[in-house]
């Protein structure tokens, strides 16, 4: 009996070390078996590390939702209003209107962009300190950042508020943590159809109100919202758990801090599969090609892993190189729609890691994995309080964050599987294009 409670004892503490790898395997076991094997993964064994810029920048590979059955899964993720999101559009005419808007209204020029982001920064990190989830201490700076690029103007409580709840929404059930609350996206979507006269420059004239507010609610208060806050998320974890590389970008020139937004982007890409459907075939060689129809899965983390040596470990140093001599595209490729915000973002990031940095000193002991799923734990201690050392802290921080990976990984596996599941059977992006 002692020996049975004993064992069982074991079994329970030792739950945080192999559970959640378990679990995550198993969660890709079972998409792999809803989503089906539609997918050829670039790398792999048809084409290769080398070739990965070349196949993503063929003029073929430029479908981006009819015709794939993941298409479905993302529309769900993304509702409402996926049709009209910037990055699901089929290329043509409406493609290139609502592309032209985004450009336009990212055209800020380098030191609006800067001062915008500090403005934002004063207003949202106020008196922030002790334990954090990064990710939820962004979001707010973001918000702000997007809402005034589109309506020039501050953001008021009530429009932050309502931003917030959708981007989180919208992150959190792409994390796999939390089913979708569809009237908090709705709410937004509402909002936005009533300030349209608001924007700041004309929004394409052929979109109905209703598909002008879905293209401001998918591209700028959506993806830059959740995407700012994530990559902000990354490059502070990564400064909390180096303190050397933190000490030298507070104290060094812009030149490190982009280094460092380098790696990070590097090692913690933002995007992690980017599927494309063909249009045409693509040759290989002689006697073989990727036929037209077919579902391309670019892997993001692979391609920045390859060509690097130890390219598991951090280090800012590697950029001392031009980027465009390794194996890094953070922001995509320009044959092949990039993200519209590749100038802004950095830009932008800097300038926000700076006010933090002049803020807080960082500290986390959480796991940092390229999903982040745990929002980045971290203790925030302002620069001009007293020095008390955080081990204590940090060990509770770890032993925490490792337990609720237990709890966090089984609800992944559970509410992942269903949305899997709900999003195959409403078929959004199949029903939106059948004939």
């Amino acid at each position: 009996m002692m020996i049975a409670l004993l064992l069982t004892l074991a079994v329970v503490v030792s739950l945080p070390w192999w559970l959640p790898g378990r679990v995550v395997a198993l969660r890709a076991r079972l998409f792999s078996r809803i989503n089906g094997d539609e997918g050829i993964p670039v790398p792999g064994d048809l084409v290769g590390v080398e070739r990965f810029r070349e196949i993503y920048s063929h003029p073929a590979a430029g479908g981006r939702s009819r015709g794939a059955a993941l298409s479905d899964l993302f529309w769900y993720w993304l509702s409402p209003g996926p049709e009209m999101h910037q990055e699901h559009l089929e290329a043509g005419e409406r493609y290139d209107a609502v592309a032209r808007v985004t450009r336009d209204l990212l055209a800020v020029p380098r030191g609006e962009a800067e001062e915008l982001t500090r403005r934002c920064a004063v207003r949202t990190l106020g008196d922030a300190g002790g334990f954090v989830r990064l990710r939820d201490l962004m979001m707010p700076l973001w918000a702000e950042f997007s809402y005034e690029l589109v309506f020039a103007e501050p953001c008021p409580r009530a429009a932050r508020d309502l931003i917030i709840g959708n981007a989180n929404d919208v992150v959190t059930s792409l994390k796999c943590t939390g089913l979708r609350h569809m009237e908090r996206r709705h709410r937004l979507t509402r909002y936005l159809t009533a300030r349209l006269s608001r924007v700041r420059l004309p929004l394409p004239p052929d979109l109905t109100p209703r598909e002008q507010a879905f293209y401001l609610q998918g591209a700028f208060f959506n993806t830059a919202v959740v995407q700012m806050s994530e990559a902000m998320a990354h490059l502070l974890m990564v400064l909390a758990q180096h303190p050397g590389v933190q000490e030298r970008a507070r104290t060094g020139d812009s030149r490190y801090l982009d280094q460092v937004i380098a790696e990070t982007l590097r090692l913690y890409p933002l995007f992690g599969i980017a599927h494309r459907i063909t249009t045409g075939a693509i040759p290989l060689d002689e006697d073989a090609a990727i036929p037209a129809g077919s579902v391309l899965c670019f892997n993001y983390p692979e391609f920045h892993r390859a060509g690097f040596a130890d390219p598991g470990r951090f280090d800012p140093d590697r950029f001392h190189r031009p980027v465009k001599e390794l194996n890094h595209i953070p922001f995509g490729v320009a044959a092949n729609r990039p993200c519209p915000a590749w100038r802004l973002a950095p830009i932008a990031m800097r300038v926000a890691a700076q006010e933090v940095l002049r803020r807080y000193r960082l500290d986390s002991s959480a796991s940092h994995t390229r999903s982040l799923p745990n929002r980045g734990p971290c203790l925030l201690t302002p620069l001009g309080a007293a020095r008390r050392s955080p081990r204590a802290a940090l060990a509770y921080m770890r032993v925490r964050d490792r337990w609720e990976d237990v709890w966090r990984s089984l609800v992944q596996l559970v509410l992942g599987t269903y949305m899997v599941w709900d999003a195959r059977r409403q078929r959004l992006c199949g029903r939106h294009f059948d004939p």
